[in-house]
């Protein structure tokens, strides 16, 4: 399995959590990889490491996005999916060390097939201005 599809399906139970706004996160992760029938370790590993890192960093994440937007915009505002991605992404850039360039180019990638029409423009400027600030 590539790391993009394995990115994918982490976005995939980001978002889900983020419809649901639960508290057993163990349970819906275990939900999510039978009913995914997810079995590959490392891919595994990595959801988890994604969805409990984002978690244990959830509010200097959010903080990150809200730093990120213009003055008239509230995190509040931002559709579910547009704010899935930027969660994994700015995790993966700030905590994991993924090269932004490569984390930027499959966040958009994505934004393109799951979001709106301005998804991929409104996720690139958001994680732009944020690495732009970063270095």
């Amino acid at each position: 399995m590539k790391r993009s599809e394995i990115r994918e399906l982490a976005f995939k139970l980001i978002y889900s959590l983020e419809i649901q706004k639960t508290e057993n996160i163990d349970e819906q992760i275990k939900i999510f990889l039978e009913n995914n029938d997810i079995k590959n370790q490392s891919a595994i590993e990595y959801i988890k490491d994604c969805i409990y890192g984002i978690n244990q960093n959830i509010e200097k994440i959010n903080e990150t996005i809200e730093d990120s937007l213009t003055s008239e915009w509230k995190i509040e505002r931002i559709s579910k999916i547009n704010l899935s991605l930027l969660k994994l992404a700015i995790y993966e850039i700030k905590y994991k060390n993924i090269p932004y360039k490569v984390e930027i180019n499959e966040v958009v990638e994505l934004a393109k097939i799951y979001g709106e029409e301005s998804s991929s423009k409104f996720i690139n400027g958001a994680l732009a201005k944020i690495v732009k600030e970063m270095e």
